[in-house]
This record gives structure tokens, sequence and C-alpha cells, in this order.
């Protein structure tokens, strides 16, 4: 009884917490939460953008699909910017884009290596017969670097008798010592002629000599290392850095015309994408207004109606509404994508919107004489630019993005196709031979606009102005 006495009078005489204790424990226990969330978010947003990093890094390789992924590679090297912007100088008084033109005097070396107790020998230069690309632009290409250029014989111009170098064998990295030679060779347009847009380069040599250094790095390795292989030895900075990117405008061609596919593609996207963006804002205000404010029969009935048809994916509908669309004349055309405009989530955020604007503003302008249209035009369109704002970014977005009903309605020309179905034309043209690297391009180019918006307008949802429209 007494011991039982005793640890009630202890836990009586401990001291309670303060307010302003439990106050801090509170707000610590808020900010470990806000913590925890953002670091959640920031690793999502890290894995995203990582994913986002890497896929534009194998946009700029030579091979995109190399094993295992490596982030140093010859397009990020500064010391080969500085010498694909010198030889595209040198080939065509353009550091940027480069190419080879008549008057043209490259000078370029290579630096071979060999293990001790085995000789060096004079390596074989050929500018080969070789088209650029693998896909569309290769049917169009007449001109050849290789029926004007002139190669000179190479020339000896240093040795190194010790140097350590790295002798690939697959995946393996094997390091050797020996020597080395460095030779130097010119390449010449004699004479006149077209101008050519990419000078492709051989270097081969025996087997067991290595390529331990170049002016540009090159391309690829051939024939089991024998062979080193540049695609355009005379690229300019852009050209050699952003070669896919280069690619994809100069190479998607069409047959019958000579222009760019890619650029009327984009065009294309655009043009529907504004289109339809300008109908999704008409039926987004005026419908998402109606439902909010307007007092008529059967407007439960139509709201219902509304979210039903935002449960049924296009697939369902789209054969309907293609014989509609052939019936009316409008297939193959860029109007058979612009009209068809399924809004109701757009109309829902509208009306939600306009559900709260303080009903005293919708009175004023009544008492003032105004009519609906005038309400909506002049009180709640100025009122809603955030809404506006975020459905003006999903409508372009989803636009932008669609590519089943795109692909359904315009199948000829390739130059009406809209970007999304481009992009699939341009897979079937370089995916055979496997040119990855150039279709990655195409699809990292094809996220930019919309990115833009995003960057541009985000400033736009942080609030709105109806707190300060009505005072009291």
């Amino acid at each position: 009884m007494a011991n039982s006495m005793t640890n009630t009078q202890k836990l009586d005489d401990k001291p309670m917490a303060s307010m302003a204790e439990v106050a801090k424990f509170q707000a610590r226990r808020r900010w470990a939460k806000v913590a925890w969330v953002y670091t959640a978010l920031l690793a999502i947003a890290t894995i995203m953008l990582g994913t986002f990093v890497v896929a534009f890094l194998a946009s700029l390789k030579d091979d995109p699909l190399e094993q295992p992924f490596k982030f140093s590679f010859a397009q990020v090297q500064p010391s080969n910017w500085g010498a694909a912007y010198q030889l595209g100088k040198q080939g065509n008084d353009a550091p940027m884009f480069g190419g080879f033109a008549p008057g043209a005097e490259i000078d370029f070396t290579v630096t071979y290596a060999v293990e001790d107790g085995k000789e060096l020998t004079i390596p074989t230069i050929e500018v080969p017969r070789r088209r650029p690309g693998t896909g569309m632009a290769a049917a169009t290409v007449t001109d050849f670097a290789s029926d004007y250029a002139v190669v000179s014989e190479p020339k000896l111009i240093d040795s190194n008798e010790e140097v350590s170098f790295i002798e690939r064998r697959g995946r393996r990295e094997i390091e050797k010592n020996g020597h080395s030679q460095t030779w130097a060779f010119t390449i010449k347009y004699d004479g006149e002629g077209p101008e050519v847009a990419t000078l492709p380069l051989t270097v081969e040599a025996p087997r067991g000599q290595i390529l331990i250094d170049s002016t540009l790095a090159p391309s690829k390795m051939e024939r089991r290392g024998r062979v080193a292989a540049w695609d355009n030895a005379a690229p300019g900075l852009i050209g050699y850095v952003f070669k896919s990117y280069v690619r994809v405008y100069t190479e998607s061609v069409s047959l019958d015309t000579g222009k760019s596919l890619f650029m009327s593609w984009t065009i294309n996207s655009f043009l529907i994408a504004f289109g339809k963006v300008i109908l999704t804002l008409f039926f987004a205000c005026t419908a998402g207004y109606a439902l909010a404010r307007l007092k008529f029969t059967g407007a439960r009935a139509v709201f219902a109606f509304m979210l039903f048809s935002m449960m049924i994916p296009g697939q369902v509908t789209f054969i309907s509404n293609y014989l509609i669309y052939r019936e009316v004349g409008l297939l193959n055309t860029p109007w058979a994508v612009i009209t068809a405009v399924v809004a109701s989530g757009q109309v829902l955020i509208m009306k939600q919107f306009f559900e709260n604007i303080p009903k005293e503003l919708e009175e004023a302008a009544i008492v003032d004489g105004a009519s609906p249209a005038v309400i909506l035009w002049k009180v709640f369109m100025p009122l809603a630019k955030p809404a506006i704002l975020s459905v003006t970014i999903l409508g372009f977005q989803g636009a932008w993005n669609d590519f089943f009903w795109p692909l359904v309605v315009i199948n000829s020309p390739a130059d009406a196709f809209t970007l999304p179905v481009g992009l699939l034309s341009l897979r079937n043209a370089y995916g055979v031979a496997g040119d990855w690297n150039l279709i990655l391009a195409g699809a990292f180019l094809s996220t930019i606009p919309v990115l833009i918006v995003f960057m541009v307008f985000q400033r736009y949802f942080v609030g709105n102005d109806i707190s300060s429209a009505v005072k009291g």
C-alpha cells in the first residue's frame, strides 16, 4: 500500500509539459512530415529526370544501344568539340554545321600503337562511296564526297617509343605497353562541283595495330577494330554534337517534293493543336457556364451524361466516327482531327471553377442589364484565367500527343501526318537498320513544345483574382 502511494506521488510530482513545448513538438512533427513528402517527391523527380537525361544522352551517341551505358563518350568531350569546329571550318567555312565544298583542305592526324617487338605499318586511308543515313534520304543522294575528294599520302610526323594503351576485345579492356606513331594527311576538294553535306572517312590498319588518338574521335570501329570509320570528317560543332537532330530534319524528306517531312509534321501538329485548343476552350467555357449558372430542365441529366462519356474510350466509337467523316469528305484533312473534340474533362474543370465565383458579381451584372453571354465574356472569363490556362495546357498536350485518331483518318500523303504519326514512320524507316539515335532524337524533339508550354504558363496556376473581386 505504501509502495503504491509512493509511485503515485512520483507520477504526480513529474512536471507537465508547457503549451509552448507542446507547440514546438507539434511543429517538429509537421516539419518532419513535410521533409518526408519532399524527399519522396524529390526521389520521384530524380528518377523521372534521370530517364529523360539518359534518353537525351543516348540520342547524341553514335551507338545508343551501348552496353553498359556510358556517360562519357565522344560527343560530350570538349576536345572533340574544338576539333569538329575546326574541321567544319576547313571543309566548308561552316564551323557549326560543316560540309565539304570546293576549295576545302582538311588536315587530319591519326596515332596508332602496337606492342613492343612489333612493327607499325602505314595505315590505308580512303574516302568511301557511302550514302549518308540509312532511311528516306539515302534514296535521294546523287552527289558523293568520294567523287571529288583527293587524299594525300600519310606523312609520319611523330613517334613515341614508350606508350601505354588499351586494347578492347568485346567488353574486355586490356592495358598494354608499346610504341606509337602519328601520321598526318590532307583531304582536298579539287576543281568545281556541288557542296556535299557529309565527308565519310575510313582508316585501315593491320590487326594488332590500335588507334589510340586522332583529330576527331571515330564514329565506330569496323572489321573487328581494324577499320576506324568517321560518318563525317568535317561535321562542324552542331553537326557533330547534335548529329542525330540535324539528321532528323535533313534526312526525313519527301521523295516527291524533297521537303523536310519532320518540319511538315511539326507544323501540322501545331496547327491542329491550336485549332483543337480553340474549339475546346469554346465548348468548355460555354458548357461549363451553362451547367454551373444557368437553370434549365435536364441540367443534371446532361451533367451525368457528360461524366458517363468520360468513361468511354475513344476506340469504342472510332468506327462510327470514321464513317461519318468519310461521308462528309474530311478524311486525310486536318479538319478530321481538329473537329474531333472531346472536352468532357475540360467542361468539368470550368464548371467547378465557375461555381466558386461569388454570386454577387453575377447579380450585379444582371441588375445592370447584362445578358448571360455578356456576363460570361465580361465577368467570368477575366476571373477564370487560371482555369482557362489549365484547360489550354491540357488541351494542347492532348492534341499534341494524340496518335490513334490521326493515324486512322490521315494516311496520305506523308507530309500530312502529325508528329506522333510521323515518328512511327521514322521508326519503320530507321528501326530496321538499327538507327535508334535518330528515332530517339525525333521523340525528344516532340516533347520540347509541351515542356515550353508548361514552363511559360506554370506561374499562372498558383492562384486567381476571385478573392479580391468582392469586398466585405
